[in-house]
């Protein structure tokens, strides 16, 4: 991971941004779209961060390169992500962070005119061997695919050569992603039962029960405010997520964020199951009996349900942290206490927030025909992921059935 680079007052200094302190003067290094590097110069940061901002505007503006395809992929990019008024500003920063941090200072800087099929290939399969997950490669996709289009519709090159491109690079890394299996229900139970019955992880369980008992994703979980949960209609309304990254300000900073769903499907309302209702009421109980609250704000709001001893919104990563502690810290218990009663051990392999989201989905199309439901449930926009996970369980039960008819000998 690259240093951070600060200036004499402690301010972070971006890409290019350097200080001459014989000169006393900030400088902005870059590379124009003919290739060429250029500088420019300023007394103070705001000011060269203004001149950088025009100058981009500038950049933007010069059609005569631009459509003499002189100009490099980041190039595009920037136009392309000028040209997108309707994105939210945590999609937006997410879609710059991804570029800036895999694209731009290496793939990016080559001529977009130039640029294959065979190129974009191996470009994601040095992504690939560096150790990046064809999951973030995939979200590499998401934002060269769009600028290259653009490129397109300006009838600046004929074809976009990222098509089909990803869909190559899952085919050929299809037997290398280990697939990701829901936790039978014997491991669930499991789980839930070690918290429950440990002191030292009881604190854990309203947030877990809640967790397996909606399937929601872990930013609408950790971001579910009291306002959020009708107890006495049994409803959970979710209507937005909170997320842990790179700021809208992009200085560098990381920071937890509140925003809207993506997509209309993401906004529903959630029936609670009885032993939901009791987490959150155990959880209010809790937080009155030992005296802990909720004092961050974030997007104005600071009722939220789920919060540390200090009071602070908990980060989807350091959920996940606990997890694989927990998980740990059971299955080595789990093994000396078989090892004394002479029986086999149940294992719970190493899982994320992700996986319980999709055991919830298990569980719900085990129990659920309609498709619309579940969809509706787990708010997918897509009806497709629903119907990946309905299929696998469906897999699963035929073999059970058969199972079944073979023991009872019937048919």
């Amino acid at each position: 991971m690259a240093k951070v680079r600060r200036d004499k007052k402690g301010r972070i200094l971006r890409k290019g941004e350097t200080f001459r302190n014989d000169v006393k003067l900030y400088r902005y290094s870059y590379t124009d779209p003919e290739g060429k590097r250029k500088a420019i110069y300023a007394s103070d940061l705001p000011e060269l961060r203004e001149k950088e901002k025009q100058m981009e505007r500038d950049k933007l503006d010069g059609l005569n390169v631009y459509l003499q395809a002189k100009v490099d992929i980041n190039y595009v990019f920037d136009r392309y992500i000028s040209t997108k008024r309707d994105l939210r500003s945590t999609t937006e920063t997410g879609y710059r962070y991804t570029y800036d941090q895999y694209v731009r200072y290496g793939f990016g800087q080559n001529r977009i005119s130039e640029i294959r099929y065979s190129d974009v290939i191996m470009f994601y399969n040095r992504l690939l061997d560096k150790g990046l997950s064809v999951s973030t490669v995939d979200s590499v996709h998401c934002v060269l695919r769009p600028t290259f289009q653009l490129a397109v519709r300006d009838m600046i090159i004929r074809f976009n050569p990222t098509d089909g491109a990803m869909a190559e690079i899952k085919k050929s890394s299809r037997n290398k992603t280990e697939k990701r299996y829901a936790l039978t229900y014997a491991q669930e139970r499991a789980f839930l039962d070690y918290i429950s019955e440990n002191p030292d992880e009881a604190r854990w369980v309203p947030l877990f029960t809640v967790m397996f008992g909606t399937g929601g994703r872990i930013g609408e979980i950790i971001g579910l405010r009291w306002r959020d949960i009708d107890i006495d209609n049994s409803t959970i309304s979710i209507n937005h997520s909170v997320s842990y990254g790179p700021n809208c300000k992009n200085d560098g900073r990381c920071e937890l964020q509140m925003f809207l769903p993506k997509t209309k499907s993401g906004i529903r309302i959630i029936p609670m199951l009885d032993k939901v209702k009791e987490a959150f009421l155990q959880e209010k109980d809790n937080q009155e009996k030992f005296g802990y609250f909720c004092k961050e704000k974030l997007g104005g709001c600071n009722d939220f349900i789920f919060c540390n001893r200090f009071g602070n919104i908990y980060k989807p990563s350091g959920i996940n942290k606990v997890i694989k502690r927990i998980v740990d810290d059971y299955n080595a218990k789990e093994e000396l206490n078989a090892a004394r009663e002479n029986r086999d051990p149940l294992i719970l392999p190493r899982f994320s927030c992700h996986i319980i989201r999709h055991t919830f989905c298990t569980r719900l199309c085990e129990n659920e025909t309609n498709i619309k439901v579940i969809q509706s449930v787990m708010g997918h926009k897509d009806i497709e992921t629903t119907m990946d996970i309905y299929a696998e369980v469906s897999e699963q039960k035929k073999i059970e059935t058969f199972e079944q008819l073979n023991k009872e000998n019937v048919l």
